[in-house]
């Protein structure tokens, strides 16, 4: 798994190796200190959580003694990645929903969820909550016909609430275990959307107490700190128990991982790292520093 991390991360890890190639100079401290603050920005890491790792290691330099600045450099992304839990709720039966704006990959991160934990011996079922884009149900009924996987849907237009009411007394039913629901990302307002979502939500937790137990903000990668921006939006939106970053793999700013748990205070839980139902990593904030840095 590691090896096809850094495999994956590639884009990132190009700029990622001209730190690699700071720490190897004989320039003075500060002024490799200062470069790496360059590097790292570049990287989407964001000024704020960049100032914050380069105190960091500063601190750590003097209290230790310490002039091993990858060592150190290291020690701070590890710690910050690690300020929240990124353990996943698995307590079974569960309803998880998938937040976050249209284009960001909440459908196909859905398929790779079912099909995790489908070959994990789990019965899960699909819940096609964005009825406004017909083109959204008819993706994610195409991912359940592929891997041979139940998926509730409405009519165009219907009230997501509805069809989620649905596929909750519909999983029920049947005793499955993981229900994954795909909800829209856009309405005519930002105010609407995140009543819909609370309406959902609502819906949940009274058919099944307890539900949903994961809240899973869907981010598209790619766009570096303008997910961020995204992410604060959907945060206001109660009960985020985490992320699923996209596209990992086709991007040079994966430092964006770092600015979503420091600024957001939210833990990364999964990884979309290609295209393919298979493509999909639990997150490990060592695996992912060692992948970067190694």
């Amino acid at each position: 798994m590691f090896d096809k991390l850094r495999q994956k991360l590639s884009k990132t890890r190009e700029l990622f190796s001209k730190i690699e190639q700071l720490f190897q100079s004989s320039r003075p401290q500060e002024e490799i200190l200062d470069q790496l603050f360059e590097l790292l920005v570049l990287a989407d890491v964001g000024v704020a959580t960049t100032e914050k790792i380069i105190n960091g290691i500063k601190e750590k330099s003097k209290k230790s003694g310490s002039t091993d600045l990858k060592a150190l450099l290291k020690q701070e992304l590890i710690s910050l990645l690690s300020q929240q839990s990124a353990t996943v709720n698995e307590t079974w039966p569960a309803v998880w929903m998938l937040v976050g704006v249209n284009g960001g990959g909440k459908t196909t991160s859905a398929a790779k969820l079912a099909y995790k934990y489908q070959s994990e011996g789990k019965k899960v079922m699909l819940a096609a909550a964005d009825t406004f884009r017909a083109a959204a149900q008819e993706q994610l009924f195409l991912w359940g016909k592929k891997l041979n996987l139940p998926v509730i849907q409405g009519q165009a237009g219907a009230d997501p609430a509805s069809v989620v009411f649905d596929a909750v007394k519909s999983f029920k039913a049947r005793n499955y275990d993981l229900l994954l629901v795909d909800t829209a990302g856009r309405l005519h307002t930002y105010a609407n959307l995140m009543a819909e979502l609370e309406k959902i939500k609502k819906v949940i937790s009274r058919e099944l107490p307890g539900a949903p137990q994961e809240i899973i903000l869907v981010l598209d990668s790619t766009i570096g700190q303008n997910s961020i921006v995204q992410a604060r939006e959907f945060n206001r939106f109660s009960g985020i128990t985490g992320v699923f970053l996209t596209k990992l793999d086709g991007t040079a700013k994966g430092g964006s991982v770092l600015a979503v748990v420091e600024e957001l205070k939210l833990p990364i839980k999964f990884m979309g790292v290609g295209e393919t139902e298979k493509d999909l990593m639990e997150f490990s904030p060592e695996s992912f520093v060692e992948a970067l840095l190694s």
